[in-house]
């Protein structure tokens, strides 16, 4: 029998009902069934993907599931999708729910990171492109709705268990890390009571490598008449072991037939470890020397750079999150008409994220040998040729090459002496939101068929504290030590061919730090203080939604008008740094004086959503809506950094001039407001596919940009600079976010699932899915600027999918395209870097195998998976020139075989 958990509401049960004898859909079909028909009776248009089995999405991962569906695509992060878009907006314009309720975030913003969530405990996530008034906590480009199954929903028993293991075709890149991995995951659903009760138990876990291997430039000066040349490089490769623990729980209880109350909790400890190793050679913005040059069109293809003092990188990037989700749902569903629900719900996410960086070379600052290193450089980076051997544990110490910070007095009297040898930054985050919502509905006749009217409550709260040293060595209390790494710590090579650069020293700085070979010494700089801040917001949000149910000729007319009001209030508190003077050891002083705002505003968001569906299974769809989405958090945030340029001042000869620049949040900021329209056209084949033609738009009313405001000096908390011969600027320059106009932001959408036995019954068995999209943006942020695409926008989209699936067996191939778009990686402190992304096509396969009924192992499917089949790297270039390329990172191939069996 097919699992009834494909789905959430009873139209899947419609969608799998079957009589005696007939042939009954299980699998990736029925999967697409189930999508097909929630899209085909939702009033809302949206795109719908079902877990093809209990505990068993098609893909590996919920995020490279929903990725595959009609106007979505991902962004990869260390060789995963952990990131959506929606129609040409970067993840920040959407929101994500799991069983209709906010969600905290791993990252500094809202948005979900997808491999939180174990695909095996989902079993249908909805993407709702448009909005209605008791959808709460939708986005601006789209509101993703993860669904848990719900046991009494489920009406049987049902038992699952599924394994699978993993290989990463790179290999092991880094010494003691690997290449083989597995998870392994179970389910329980059960009623009691005369199905009265129920109870679902899920658990998941995962222990994978994944493995990158890295160039990134720091950039591409001009060299004069030989063009653009690259200014140095930081390339690594990368070891992540990836673990997550996942636990899922519902207990529903339904004492009577108008009753029901259901409790959810969800849980994730997800761990993200990291060892990068690599070569960071400062080239020609550096002390080195550029010769023997050969040069194509204005950029340097390649040459030798002399004097080079490359600093080798042993750095470790490890990242705990836990998340922690409960929800407690009422429903009453009187037998009159009368409808009610109560909704609680908590949601808690606590994260650490710690970045070491240790660095060793041929000796302190300007002591130790230099490099000769010829190079070439093109559209997959630069590749290096070295003459010294960086593998050589006596050549290459433990020190401070480049004399980076110089030297540094803590306020506990700790130092470094003539550069540090590494940096330590422990970011420590912690969100959580507490929500109630309440509605009553009511049953009519006529044409408004019901009306809804509720009110949700939503405190969030979101704030980041900081914890940063500099790295140095115990031993060098002179400024002039460098010390070889003992033996005892000693963990081979890491061979960097990709590179050119040859075998290097590694070692684990973690466990130099807990021997006492390096020593921490507090940063206590404004830098530092100003990156601890705290936002929060509370926002009411009542609501009205009448639903139309009526006709139109031979057509039946239906869908939803309504209104939701948001009331905010926001206050962000965060700090300027304030110089006190010099503590009695040397260190500086510094202070921080606290800065707390609040700001309250109003936002009216009225929507309209018609279906006017035909007998011939002909639908169009037409809604309207005035759409929002919050600030980024991290924007918000009320701290202020600057620091001085020093200048002449004309004037005066002799004196000088201390110009103020700096950057800031801005807690007063508001949200991006858009209007809306939509129109589709959709012709379906029963349950069983669908071709549909979607057009829509999107009229920017407001946009967040950076913006340089001009602000009195006097309204800052400063010290003048100690020099008497300087005076202070009457304005300060700093770069803020501050909402401006917007532009527009329009598409089309052509999608569709067909089952080829639609048109002959020799085809049977075969299928295809998926979509292509293309938006057009007109984003002018800046006023009088040029304009600009909106971070994650892709003009072109595609996405398709080929199966076949008759008999037990199954195979199918998936490609996703996405065009160029800015991204958004990491830079370091874990801060925001924005850039142009190429192309990319991602390929993906799977075959598999049920074992059908009458077979004694009835109930076991086992299958094998190829991800990135054409190793596809991730590519970001300086604009105007692909040449110039900034990052070129290779994740490899990734296998995966694994079984599932259902009792």
């Amino acid at each position: 029998m097919p699992s009834a958990a494909f789905a959430q509401d009873s139209a899947a049960d419609e969608a799998e009902a079957v009589e005696d004898g007939a042939i009954v859909v299980t699998g990736f079909r029925a999967s697409l069934e189930t999508a097909v028909n929630k899209k085909k009776t939702s009033e809302l248009i949206v795109e719908s993907i079902s877990a093809e089995d209990i505990g068993k999405l098609p893909d590996a991962s919920i995020a490279e599931s929903i990725a595959r569906l009609p106007g979505l695509t991902s962004q990869r992060l260390s060789g995963r999708s952990n990131s959506i878009s929606i129609r040409g907006f970067a993840p920040d314009f959407s929101t994500t729910l799991l069983n209709g309720r906010e969600q905290t975030s791993t990252g500094d913003n809202r948005a979900v990171e997808y491999d939180q969530y174990p695909s095996e405990v989902v079993s249908q996530v909805n993407v709702y492109k448009t909005p209605m008034a008791s959808l709460i906590g939708q986005g601006l480009s789209g509101t993703v709705d993860m669904r848990t199954i719900r046991p009494l929903d489920a009406g049987k028993q049902i038992l699952t268990v599924g394994a699978r293991g993993s290989y990463a075709d790179l290999g092991k890149l880094n010494a003691g890390s690997k290449d083989f991995g597995y998870r392994v995951n179970a389910l329980y659903v059960d009623q009691f009571a005369n199905d009265t009760i129920g109870i679902a138990l899920g658990a998941s876990y995962v222990d994978e490598p994944y493995q990158i291997q890295e160039f990134n430039a720091w950039g591409y000066p001009s060299a004069g008449t030989a063009g653009a040349v690259i200014g140095g490089s930081k390339s690594y490769v990368t070891s992540t072991q990836l673990t997550r623990f996942g636990l899922n729980g519902t207990l529903q209880w339904k004492p009577s037939s108008t009753f029901t109350t259901t409790l959810d909790a969800f849980y994730t400890d997800f761990k993200d470890d990291q060892i990068k190793r690599g070569i960071e050679l400062p080239l020609y913005w550096s002390a080195a020397t550029l010769s023997n040059t050969q040069s194509s069109n204005g950029f340097v293809t390649s040459g030798q750079f002399n004097g080079v003092k490359g600093v080798v990188r042993n750095d470790v990037f490890q990242r705990n999150a836990k998340l922690y989700s409960f929800g407690w749902n009422n429903k009453y569903e009187g037998d009159d008409g009368w409808k009610a629900m109560l909704d609680l719900s908590y949601s808690k996410t606590d994260r650490n994220e710690l970045n070491l960086e240790s660095y060793s070379g041929t000796g302190r600052n300007a002591v130790g040998a230099t490099d000769t290193i010829r190079f070439t450089s093109g559209t997959q980076g630069t590749v290096f040729s070295p003459t010294l051997n960086y593998s050589d544990y006596n050549l290459i110490l433990l020190t401070s090459p480049q004399g980076w910070g110089g030297n540094q007095i803590a306020p506990n009297g700790t130092s470094i002496v003539n550069g540090q040898d590494g940096y330590y930054n422990d970011r420590i985050v912690k969100d959580q939101i507490w929500q109630a919502r309440a509605e009553v509905s009511k049953d009519l006749d006529g044409f408004i068929s019901s009306v809804q009217f509720g009110g949700n409550y939503t405190d969030r709260s979101k704030n980041l504290v900081p914890d940063e040293y500099f790295l140095g060595l115990a031993a060098n209390t002179n400024g002039t030590t460098s010390v070889a790494v003992p033996s005892q710590f000693r963990l081979g090579s890491t061979n960097l061919s990709f590179l050119g650069l040859g075998p290097m020293i590694s070692y684990d700085p973690l466990a130099l730090l807990d021997a006492g070979i390096y020593k921490l010494v507090p940063n206590a700089y404004g830098d530092v203080r100003v990156k601890s801040y705290s936002v929060s917001e509370r926002i009411l949000t009542p609501y009205l939604q009448a639903n139309i149910k009526g006709t139109l000729g031979s057509a039946d007319l239906t869908g939803n008008i309504g209104v939701q009001a948001n009331f905010t209030e926001q206050k962000s508190v965060g700090a300027t740094a304030v110089f006190l003077g010099t503590l009695p050891n040397g260190a500086p002083n510094i202070g921080a004086a606290t800065q707390s705002d609040t700001t309250r505003y109003t936002d009216v968001l009225p929507s309209l959503n018609l279906s006017l569906r035909f007998p011939s299974d002909f639908v169009i769809r037409f809604a309207a809506a005035r759409e929002i989405i919050r600030p980024r958090m991290d924007d918000m945030k009320n701290s202020l950094s600057f620091g001085y340029t020093i200048t002449p001042n004309p004037a005066s000869p002799g004196n000088f001039i201390a110009n103020i620049t700096g950057g800031s949040g801005n807690p007063d900021l508001r949200p991006w407001r858009a209007n809306a329209i939509d129109l589709t056209f959709e012709k379906y084949f029963g349950t069983k596919g669908y071709v549909a033609l979607q057009l829509f738009y999107k009229d920017l009313q407001s946009y967040i940009y950076n913006r340089d405001v001009i602000i009195p000096t006097s309204e800052l908390v400063l010290t003048p600079p100690n020099q008497a011969n300087v005076t202070l600027s009457p304005n300060a320059v700093l770069n803020i976010p501050i909402n401006g106009e917007g532009g527009e932001l329009y598409g089309v959408e052509l999608a569709g699932t067909l089952p080829f036995d639609t048109f002959s019954q020799a085809l049977s068995g075969f299928g295809i899915t998926g979509g292509v999209s293309y938006t057009e943006t007109k984003i002018l942020p800046n006023p009088g600027g040029k304009a600009e695409d909106l971070p994650g926008y892709s003009k072109w989209v595609a996405n398709g999918t080929l199966y076949f699936e008759k008999g037990g067996f199954n195979v199918r191939g998936s490609v996703r395209y996405r065009s160029t778009f800015v991204g958004e990686v990491s830079g370091f402190a874990a801060n925001r870097v924005r850039r142009r992304a190429a192309p990319e096509i991602i390929v993906d396969a799977q075959i598999g195998y049920d074992f059908q009924e009458g077979s004694p192992l009835h109930g076991l499917s086992l299958y094998i998976q190829g991800q990135n089949l054409t190793d596809e790297p991730f590519i970001t270039t300086n604009p105007g020139d692909v040449r110039q390329v900034i990052d070129y990172q290779r994740y490899g191939r990734r296998f995966l075989a694994g079984f599932n069996y259902k009792f």
